[in-house]
């Protein structure tokens, strides 16, 4: 296997290492606007198209049935129903503990301010089909989800040629708070969450990942119509590590990154050459062994790197640049390694830390910024599906302690009517009421 090995790159190669695989999106935006487009006018009657054409299925109805979900119920295997169960008690902990309310406080006498948490109201899922349905996302989408108290939480997926919905994504559907389930998937699916067909209920955010096509369509109904997660792209994983690291473990990290796709990129950056060569072995011998080993290797030939910098310093400078979705660390002194670090969407600190670990139970969330927008991006949280109005009180007391700054403020902003609304109130003859305090 032919992964690309580079050794101390002069600072100036950077960039160059750190590209990620891009889309060629030339035709794309015309196509997906045109079924967005298609669906935001003819509402089911393009779905069906659309599922007749891409699906190869005609569908009656849309909407998974409450016998779909009591037949998927029997068809997933009671050992991974409790592995459900154990990453939504997971889930549901860690998300739980970020709801913190802001209580009132009293900027000065007489104003008084405060934040109230709402939830969003109308939340919609997207899930994959395909050869790997991701049902964890499922549950990391729709517990917090429901912790926040969304009152619609809806899902679509696509469906297989038989009209059916892999049960367990439908078991954790159900498992982890989703109201409806919708069969549909690509584009279309977004377009129909995002404006509303006669099916298919108008949503707020869109949440979830999916192939170039959902990830374009996204973009586009989240310019004006509607909000989404996070800008998205093809999954991610950096290994910084050190001699003492398990270079076994190293490969089978970088390795299962690289199965998700083709598009995927896995990176060791570390200071020991012996550790790169170790790492180099470990993937050889591992890769074979793999269910999806040639699309892993398609990954690691076009994507993968294996960068020797020259110290550890030097290798936490290039990983805040390269900003990983995924940030594995291996190290000698790894807790203060991760202490330095400040661009990653999720850190995975130790050599026992595995990031499928947070991929499925640890509790934290698998939604994560990728292509560098961890610079300025978080992963889901619970704050992802709240949204926080600021409340403010004022008296007269109050408003004359800042009414003086008001319209000196406004005068040279030029904004009269603001300094009016002030002085009007200052200079009204006051009678003392109940509501001024």
């Amino acid at each position: 296997m032919n992964i690309k090995v580079v050794k101390y790159p002069p600072k100036e190669t950077w960039n160059e290492l750190q590209k990620r695989s891009i889309l060629d999106k030339s035709k794309l935006d015309d196509v997906v606007s045109a079924i967005v487009n298609d669906v935001k006018l003819n509402g089911d009657k393009a779905l069906h198209n659309y599922g007749e054409k891409f699906d190869s299925v005609a569908l009656e109805s849309f909407l998974v049935t409450k016998e779909e979900f009591q037949e998927a119920k029997t068809l997933v295997d009671e050992s991974l129903k409790e592995a459900m169960s154990q990453a939504k008690r997971n889930l549901f902990i860690f998300h739980n503990a970020q709801i913190q309310e802001l209580g009132k406080v009293n900027i000065t006498s007489g104003v008084t301010c405060w934040q109230k948490q709402i939830p969003i109201d109308k939340i919609g899922l997207y899930i994959p089909g395909g050869s790997a349905p991701l049902f964890s996302t499922v549950l990391m989408l729709a517990v917090p989800a429901d912790i926040a108290g969304c009152r619609e939480i809806i899902l679509c997926t696509p469906p297989n040629k038989e009209g059916k919905v892999n049960p367990a994504v439908l078991y954790a559907a159900q498992l982890a708070g989703v109201h409806k389930v919708f069969k549909i998937g690509g584009a279309q699916a977004i377009a129909a969450m995002a404006y509303g067909t006669e099916s298919v209920p108008k949503v707020y955010k869109i949440f979830g990942p999916g192939n170039q096509f959902v990830t374009t369509a996204k973009q586009i109904v989240g310019q004006k119509d509607v909000a989404i997660d996070m800008p998205a792209g093809p999954s991610e994983v950096e290994v910084l590590a050190d001699e003492r690291a398990d270079a076994s473990f190293v490969a089978a990290d970088l390795l299962s990154q690289a199965e998700h796709g083709k598009d995927s990129q896995s990176i060791l950056v570390t200071n020991s050459l012996q550790l790169l060569k170790d790492v180099q072995t470990q993937l050889e011998e591992q890769l074979p062994q793999l269910s999806r080993k040639e699309i892993a290797e398609a990954s690691l030939v076009n994507n993968g790197r294996l960068i020797l910098m020259h110290d550890m310093a030097e290798a936490v400078e290039f990983t805040n640049d390269y900003a990983p979705e995924h940030l594995i660390i291996s190290a000698r002194n790894e807790d203060d390694l991760a202490d330095c670090i400040i661009n990653a969407g999720s850190v995975f600190i130790g050599k026992y830390a595995t990031e499928s670990a947070g991929d499925y139970v640890s509790g934290t969330n698998h939604t994560l910024p990728t292509n560098g927008y961890a610079k300025m991006y978080n992963g889901v949280n619970m704050d992802s599906f709240m949204r926080k109005i600021t409340f403010q009180k004022i008296s007269r007391d109050g408003l004359s302690v800042l009414g003086n700054a008001i319209e000196i403020m406004a005068a040279h902003e030029g904004l009269t009517a603001h300094k009016n609304a002030v002085t009007l109130r200052l200079n009204a003859e006051w009678e003392r009421k109940d509501e001024d305090f």
